[in-house]
Order: structure tokens, then sequence, then C-alpha cells
């Protein structure tokens, strides 16, 4: 029977991440500079990272889709990060950003990697003043925060409504300062298509540069894979249209473990989507929350009528009423449930009634129309550019959208896959956040992984694993090649005899995905779900358009791939939420809620990680079962009441 070794440390909680630092070996300077390390994307996980690791001395090649890192989908991040600096003396502490991170996640996370997370959030903080991210500020110069759903605390920072952009200039300019001094190569316009594994450890990858179309081979002593969260795979998402589950799917396919790759986070605060045609959903920031009202009319009969034409006593404020001790900062995955709840009811609101209002009327009288500007002026215009709709004077109508995956590729401790040498860092491994993300978690965790993990971790197992030369001759690289050639190949020669053009299975695969791998599933629609992709995947094997050919730029070559991978992904994520037969987080089985419609959980027979082994063609995956123990937190009904 397979098992998986979590290397976690033994020892107190909040002494394991130290005692593991002094722990590892350290490789010597002049050693550093004769090993290379290959870090594919560079959004803020892989840029934290790369810039550290160039720092350290070691010689970095990384590789981004995009033609500059600064394009990286991290930049859309809009509402802040989390640190337990205690600033407001509002009673926060590491602990308890742990316990709530923990809580959070429905209880389906690794405690040690959580409170390591708590423990370095607040170097990240230190780290970006240090580079001149512009946080907002208090009059009297120290950092502002504000307050995200799930905590009953200020700890988040934020920059505006721009906290991920200023996030990634700054691990930007990091990397670009290693890029001028020669630590760093970048490799823009690249994607990864396989992975290359000599002697059972990762040595490099095979990449296609998507301006020419060539294959090439790229050699190192270490991978470290920070290509973000498979969204994507619903085709309509708050993700940027060119991310995609690839990479970290091919790394499945040469034996790295895919854990809990049903783990999806809905987002409660989307526009609404307008029509059939749109490529991407636009979030607007949970920190809308803080001051923005939730509501719907109490009566179906108002859904139609002008918002602010229904008076106050026809109004249901249903987060409030449900949640007191939260209201409208409840977690995502309950905000989001609870929207569906009343758009089912029939109480939805716009043309399509799959939206509910966040409204700002009663945050203007009382704090004035300027305040609210000054904390979310730039998020009002976008939403005014993109709707038509002024929310200073009408509430916004938002909806939940998919926004971010919490499932991801298996790592130890030190954030190492199952194949030796292949790292993986953010949202691209199975992460810190169980079944469900916390708001302004995700940029805690990727600049977490890049400056405080990986530069550590891969210098541990470059100085205890013995790493022999291999160049980009080796027989291991032509073989990988010729396999991704091939691939390649039978892509485009279905594509010119196909009817259906790429995006049209794309929108079916996000439609099945919606509807029955979405915000609500029970075991009827999972298996039949499960029936619909491989027919789906069947005809794109079939009956695909391709346009163009391989050895130039094509961009509907490059969606292809992608979809031919979602399209086996998706499948797992249905074996993944059929098997997993309870409700937790973002993943919820109608078949396992309370009374009240909340999820629960079944910690006797699912408190585990649940990862997944490529067995080979259509052979079924293995599942492999990681135990979480939790010695420090009590497993408890998550209640935020």
């Amino acid at each position: 029977m397979t098992t998986l070794d979590s290397r976690v440390p033994e020892g107190p909680l909040a002494e394991k991440w130290s005692k593991r630092l002094h722990e590892m070996k350290l490789v010597a300077p002049n050693n550093k500079r004769k090993q290379k390390i290959i870090v594919v994307g560079t959004g803020l996980a892989g840029a934290s990272a790369a810039a550290s690791l160039g720092e350290l001395g070691y010689h970095v090649d990384a590789f981004c889709i995009t033609d500059s890192p600064r394009r990286a989908h991290s930049i859309a991040a809009q509402g802040g990060i989390n640190a337990a600096k205690n600033y407001p003396n509002d009673g926060d502490s590491v602990w308890r950003l742990f316990y709530d991170t923990i809580k959070g996640g429905d209880f389906r996370s690794r405690e040690a990697n959580v409170h390591r997370l708590a423990e370095v959030s607040n170097s990240i903080i230190d780290q970006a003043v240090a580079q001149g991210v512009p946080f907002a500020r208090e009059y009297g110069g120290e950092l502002a925060n504000r307050s995200f759903g799930g905590a009953q605390v200020s700890r988040t920072f934020y920059a505006r409504g721009q906290t991920g952009q200023q996030l990634l200039l700054g691990a930007y300019q990091a990397l670009m300062r290693q890029v001028d001094s020669g630590s760093v190569t970048m490799y823009p316009r690249r994607e990864m298509l396989d992975l290359v594994v000599i002697d059972g450890k990762a040595r490099g990858i095979i990449t296609r540069n998507l301006i020419t179309g060539e294959l090439e081979r790229h050699q190192a002593d270490a991978v470290v894979l920070c290509t973000g969260g498979y969204g994507r795979v619903y085709f309509l998402s708050t993700n940027a249209f060119n991310s995609n589950g690839t990479a970290a799917w091919r790394c499945y396919k040469r034996g790295a473990h895919f854990a809990n790759p049903c783990y999806v986070q809905i987002h409660p605060t989307c526009i609404p989507q307008s029509g059939d045609y749109q490529s991407k959903l636009t979030l607007m920031s949970e920190s809308l929350r803080n001051d923005g009202r939730v509501w719907v009319p109490k009566d179906k009969a108002d859904v139609k009528t002008p918002p602010n034409e229904i008076p106050e006593e026809k109004r249901d404020y249903y987060l409030e009423r449900k949640y007191p001790s939260f209201g409208n900062l409840v977690p995502r995955d309950v905000a989001s449930r609870n929207a569906k709840y009343v758009c089912d009811e029939g109480r939805g609101v716009g043309a399509t009634g799959r939206a509910v209002y966040l409204d700002f009327r009663d945050a203007i009288k009382n704090q004035g129309r300027d305040a609210i500007a000054d904390k979310y002026g730039n998020l009002f215009h976008m939403y005014e550019k993109i709707t038509g709709e002024n929310p200073y004077e009408a509430p916004m109508r938002i909806y939940p959208a998919v926004h971010y995956t919490m499932g991801g590729l298996w790592v130890d401790y030190e954030l190492m896959s199952t194949i030796p040498g292949l790292f993986v860092a953010g949202e691209a491994n199975f992460s810190d956040h169980g079944a469900n993300r916390l708001g302004a978690s995700a940029l805690m965790q990727g600049l977490a992984d890049g400056y405080f993990v990986v530069p550590f971790s891969v210098g541990n197992y470059l100085a205890n694993h013995k790493v022999e030369p291999v160049s980009t001759d080796h027989a291991a690289f032509e073989q990988t090649e010729e396999e991704v050639t091939a691939y390649i190949q039978k892509m485009l020669e279905v594509g010119k005899k196909g009817n259906r053009t790429v995006i049209e299975i794309y929108r079916d695969l996000g439609e099945i995905m919606y509807d029955q791998v979405g915000m609500s599933r029970t075991p009827e629609g999972l298996k039949e779900a499960i029936g619909k992709i491989q027919k789906l995947r069947e005809e794109f094997w079939t009956n695909v358009k391709i346009p163009g050919s391989g050895d130039e730029f094509n961009k509907m070559l490059e969606v292809a791939g992608r979809l031919a991978d979602f399209l086996e992904l998706a499948e797992l994520m249905a074996k993944d939420a059929l098997n997993r037969d309870e409700s937790c987080g973002g993943h919820f089985r109608e078949d396992h809620q309370t009374p009240e419609g909340e999820a629960k959980r079944d910690d006797e027979n699912f408190c585990y990680v649940a990862a997944w082994a490529y067995k080979g063609g259509d052979a079924a995956p293995e599942l492999i079962k990681e135990s979480l123990e939790f010695e420090n937190v009590e497993l408890s009904t998550r209640s935020y009441k």
C-alpha cells in the first residue's frame, strides 16, 4: 500500500518550523553558483522564489507564458494580505491567525503548514514595506488594517484595491534586480509542456516557445512549479483567460500526486455574467463587505423593482439575519452558498435573476462619500465602467464565481512533491487552505512559499541529495520531447478535420462543471458529470477544429492543449468530489447538510488529504490518503452565527 510522508517535524507546533530550519543542511556559496534551478511561473510565488534563489547565489531559469512577469494573474488580487501584526490591538496573534485559517478551511488542512504560514506572515509585510509596496497608512503613519471574511479582527493590509498588483511589482523588481545581476535568466512567452524525470528525480522541462512554436529543452538540478490554480476548468471564472493547469497536470502524469482536486473556492462578490460570449468574470474585492450590506427583496414580486424604491422593511439582509456574529463578513463559501439559496428561491435580482445587492447606502450616509471613495474608489470606478451603473447611487449587483482552487499537487512540509526535486509553491500546490480559503490568504501563501520556504527547502534538498550532472542531450530529454511532439501532432491532425471549435467544447465543459461540480453537488449529479466529461473528451479527440500549424504563433493550439488537460482534470475533480462523501468548505454535498442548510462534515471517515496517483492511460487513478492529525485544535462544527 502506498503511503505519504509529510515530513512534519516532531515537537511543539510553534517550534516546528524553527526546528526544521536549524536541521536543514546548507549549500556552500561556491557550490550554489554551480547549481541551476528552474522556476516555472512568475506570479507572486514564482517571482519571489526566483528572486530569493537568485539572491542566494543559485543560477535560476525563470519561465512565464506572458511577455512579462508583470502580467501574471496575481496582479488581479484586490483586497489585501493577512498578517498577525496586531496593529489595531484588537486581540490578534499568530495563534489566532493560525486558528482562523484552520477553522476557515473546515479542518481539512495540515496543522504544521498552517502555523508556519501564520508565523511568517509578519515577515512578508516587513519584506514588502522594505521593497516600497505602498500599503495604506493611518494618520500617524502606521500601516492600516481592515477586516475580511472569517475573522473578527482587522489583520488585512491593503493598497486600496490594488494589493496584488503592488505586491507583484515588489516581487517583480526584486526579480529584475537578479536578472540584471545575471543570476536569473528570464524566458517569457514559454509554456511548460512536460517534466523530464531522470533516475526518479525532476531534472528539467520541455517548453514551447509560444511565438515560434519551437520546442525547447531546459535542464536543472531542481524544478519549482509556481503556475497557479486550475479555476479555468469552469471556463468562466475570475481567473485570467491564460490561467491553466497544464504544467501541474503534466507533472501529475509523470508521477506527482494530485491532492484534493474537488476543493474549489467560489467567491461571493463578482460581477454577474451578462452574456454567453464572455471569456471571464470580474471579481469585486471581498473588502467591500466591510462596509457594503448584502440583501435581496423579501418578496419575489419586488425583484424587478429598482432597489432604491424598495423600502427598508421589505429588504432581507439575509447574512446579517442568519449569522449575527459575523454578518456580511462570513467566509466566502458561506456567503456564496447563501446567495445561491436566495436566488434559487426566486429572489435574485438583475436581468438573469442570478444576483444579489451589495449596498453602500448606509456606509455613505454614516461615513461620507469621500471616505468610501478613499477606501474603494477604484473598485467603484471599475464596476461603473463594466456595468454602466453608479454604485454610489445604486447598490452593486454581485453573484458568486469560481475564484481559487485549494487542490493542487501534493507536497510535503518542505513543499516537495512525490517526485524528488520537484517543488510546488503557491496556488499550484494543494496548499495550506483545506476545504476553503479565507480572504486575503492567497497572497500570504504565495509570498510565504516564495520568499521564506522554497529558498531553504530547495537548498536542503540539494545538500542532501547528490545530483549528477546531465545535459539536454540525455535520452530522457529526447524521449520526453518526442512524446510532446507526437501529442501536438495528434491534436493538429484531429484539428484539420474537426467541426467544433475549441471554445465551443471548452464552454460545454464549463457548463457541466458549473451545473454539477460547482457550488452544490449530489452523488447523482457527479456520476452524470463524469459520463458527460468522458463523452466530451471523446468529442474533443475526434471532432475538435484547430486552425493553423504547430510551428507558429497559434493561440487556438495553445488553448486546445490546455483544454485537453482540463478534460482529464475535470473528471478527476468529479471523482474526488464523489469519493468525499461529506460536506466541507467549498465542497458542499446536498446529501450532507444540517437542518439549517450548513455543511455537515464526517470527521470519522474523511479527515484526510485525498492524493490521487496517475496509473497510466485510461487506468483508474489510485487514491492515497494522508491522515490529518489535529493535536493543537479541537475539531468542531464550523459556526459563524
